[in-house]
């Protein structure tokens, strides 16, 4: 596909309806100056990415100072990785150079960033508290984040397929005789997706089919995925909100509270989102069906 030789904000965002608000009116406005800037130049999202995931690494590596000024400095580094994560999948639209390959080393990346801060995190609160329970704490914070923005990713995936906006890349990603016949770098990184995430996107495949109860496959698509409300609930469960998050902690150098925040209200969120698709959205889907 070739790349449009004028730069547009409006074709490298995703859909507002599906998108987080705090990346519609905020990072992605932000992060298409950095777009604008990049479009002329032979920079690749994938450079971007890499980029974003190195931001995120020193913002690990500043959590284990264990000190004011480290916390806010890794703050500010968990706003620039958010900010790039933002901007390689702006230029890859902008300039309609898609990739798989891209698409899975930005979940790799996220995963293993969020890896090391819960990582720094839980060493920082043992030494603060002592014992195991900050690092049991940690590790459930890490599964809550991981697990939630699968279950934001499942949704706005779903939804831009049902829009026929985002066909380079699936709901789930079984490899699949195509696969087979790709280059090795983008098989082997999908490989790796698929040890991070697939038990995650089979997960949030049986807790769609629970929500829509024993009638699932008697309510529209339509309905189900497009439904504005359901997106926006789940929007605030997305990587960006996520580390927004992080980042207002880190300034006021807080790491207890952002702990706090991730188990309860995050979570909480989470409870929310599936109680309304479960209890609300379930039984409007099907009504319109009769």
């Amino acid at each position: 596909m070739s790349t449009p030789r004028q730069y547009s904000y409006d074709l490298s965002v995703k859909s507002d309806v599906s998108d987080e608000l705090i990346n519609v009116y905020v990072l992605r406005p932000v992060a298409g100056f950095l777009v604008r800037f990049l479009y002329h130049t032979p920079i690749i999202p994938n450079q971007i990415t890499i980029a974003a995931t190195l931001s995120g690494f020193i913002a690990a590596a500043l959590y284990f100072f264990a000190n004011p000024t480290a916390t806010v400095c890794a703050g500010a580094f968990v706003t620039l990785k958010d900010l790039l994560d933002s901007a390689d999948g702006q230029l890859a639209r902008a300039k309609q150079i898609y990739s798989r390959a891209g698409r899975f080393l930005d979940s790799i990346g996220d995963f293993l960033v969020n890896l090391g801060v819960f990582v720094a995190i839980g060493y920082v609160l043992s030494v603060a508290w002592g014992g195991l329970l900050s690092l049991a704490l940690a590790a459930l914070g890490f599964l809550g984040i991981t697990l939630r923005v699968s279950y934001h990713v499942y949704y706005q995936t779903s939804f831009l397929h049902l829009r026929q906006r985002y066909s380079t890349n699936r709901v789930t990603e079984e490899i699949r005789e195509e696969d087979l016949r790709t280059d090795r770098k983008t098989l082997l990184l999908q490989r790796v997706f698929l040890l991070l995430y697939g038990w995650q996107d089979r997960l949030m495949v049986r807790i769609d089919m629970w929500c829509r109860g024993k009638d699932e496959y008697t309510i529209r698509e339509q309905d189900w995925f497009a439904d504005r409300i359901g997106l926006r609930l789940s929007g605030f469960l997305g990587l960006g909100t996520e580390l927004l998050l992080l980042t207002t902690c880190s300034v006021m150098n807080q790491l207890t509270w952002y702990l706090c925040c991730n188990l309860g209200l995050m979570n909480g969120l989470w409870l929310v989102n599936i109680w309304y698709r479960r209890n609300i959205l379930a039984t409007r889907a099907r009504s319109l069906h009769i």
